[in-house]
């Protein structure tokens, strides 16, 4: 990257910009444009919440749901072999733009994924911020060279965080605008998603949503992180996870810049003692079993939401926030099994209920004419294990105990046909 941004190899992430005389100049040139995310967002965000309860829930295709961040530089074979073993259909790739050279080794990469669904990642750097006929002439390489394998291009990562280029959402307007004027005049056919927005600061998306820039998204892609709360039940502001998709999903119905689509692109927690890999300080790192807990949970919170059209694990190989540690040889987290079992029941599932109550959560699908429910607790508890039950933990070891312990790692347990087949039918009702 340009200086004076660097890039940190150990978490797959800029470095925290350190001159302070650059930014203040930046900051004080995009001052009129943070004024306009004020005033769009006092007029925007009291009119989202208001319309919360109204917004109707969507039919989510749980095969679209899940998708995996993969590197197609890290491991890049031993990538394939684990995608297989996984037998995720849907995963998300990134490439950066001062990385271009890399484009042929993409494109063949991406041909070994062979019927996957990609969704691409583009990263964006200063210059092509600054130079938008690059940014077009970039741009037009990448749609060129990959025509037909990419599903769906996100536009641009990250735009209310300084160190990856952007200091304005007007900045990223017209950098995305570079890429709708591309599809439409030359490239009809692609999906674009965008405004990439970071955490909890929705009054950047409004802006990105509501605003006087002709274009359009198929869909708005967020970097939902939650991980500094600690387990994604917490909350923020009085918001939990499910109040956050539920003012998000509101904000992108109402915006007319937009398909009424959710892709949550990037979550993760970084894992304990894994420095300088970890991508936040050790106080928000967490173990491998928590980890793997808090992931499940997110996922479980996302997909009962019926709200988010897709959402990406981030990601496969990373030794400070992946479901692969690869620092000295390939080793799979439990997490990797946590995801491995997910996926087998629950990309082809139908969901039927969410119940919360005292802390306890139950999630309800209908999974291959089987009624699957999964149980977990913010409160240790216990549940007595029925002659109807067939229990599995997270990573899909067989439960046979008399008395089931219910705590922060979900349990599966799939109700005997003729029982499920009532269950459901009265769901229906």
């Amino acid at each position: 990257m340009r200086e004076p941004f660097k890039w940190d190899d150990y978490s797959d992430q800029p470095a925290l910009l350190q001159n302070r005389v650059y930014k203040k100049k930046m900051r004080k040139r995009e001052f009129n444009s943070f004024i306009k995310t004020i005033l769009i967002s006092i007029f925007m965000l009291p009119i989202s919440i208001i319309l919360m309860p109204f917004v109707k829930r969507k039919e989510i295709d749980s095969a679209d749901f899940f998708c995996l961040g993969i590197d197609f530089q890290r491991e890049s074979e031993k990538t394939l072999e684990l995608l297989d073993e996984l037998e995720s259909e849907r995963v998300l790739l990134r490439l950066k733009l001062w990385e271009l050279d890399k484009l042929d080794e993409l494109h063949d990469f991406i041909k070994l994924l062979k019927d996957k669904k990609i969704i691409l990642k583009i990263l964006q750097d200063r210059e092509n911020i600054d130079d938008l006929e690059l940014l077009k002439t970039n741009l037009r390489s990448i749609f060129k060279k990959l025509d037909g394998l990419v599903d769906i291009y996100e536009i641009g990562s990250t735009i209310n965080r300084s160190k990856w280029g952007f200091f304005s959402v007007d900045e990223y307007s017209k950098f995305y605008k570079v890429a709708y004027d591309l599809k439409t005049n030359e490239f009809h056919e692609i999906n674009l998603i965008g405004s990439g927005v970071i955490d909890f600061e929705y009054h950047f998306t409004v802006h990105t949503l509501f605003n006087f820039f002709k274009y359009h998204y198929n869909g708005v892609s967020s970097l939902l992180y939650v991980d500094r709360r600690g387990a994604p039940e917490n909350t923020q502001i009085g918001f939990t996870l499910s109040d956050k998709i539920a003012w998000l999903s509101t904000i992108v119905w109402l915006s007319p810049k937009t398909d009424n689509k959710l892709y949550i692109t990037e979550t993760n927690w970084p894992l304990s003692g894994t420095a300088p890999y970890a991508p936040t300080s050790e106080h928000e790192c967490v173990s491998p079993e928590l980890y793997a807990d808090f992931m499940l949970r997110y996922h479980l919170l996302a997909f009962a939401s019926q709200q988010v059209n897709t959402i990406s694990w981030h990601q496969l190989i990373a030794p400070g926030y992946g479901l692969i540690d690869n620092r000295d040889t390939i080793v799979k987290r439990e997490a990797f099994y946590t995801y491995k079992f997910m996926l087998k029941n629950l990309k082809n599932a139908q969901f039927l209920r969410l119940d919360i109550k005292r802390d306890y959560y139950i999630l309800q699908c209908w999974v291959d004419e089987k009624l699957l429910q999964i149980h977990w607790s913010l409160k240790e508890t216990t549940l007595k294990n029925e002659d109807f039950f067939d229990v599995y933990s997270k990573n899909g070891d067989i439960i046979k105990d008399d008395i089931l312990n219910i705590g922060s790692s979900p349990i599966y347990i799939f109700v005997q046909k003729e029982i499920g087949k009532k269950v459901n039918a009265s769901e229906r009702i």
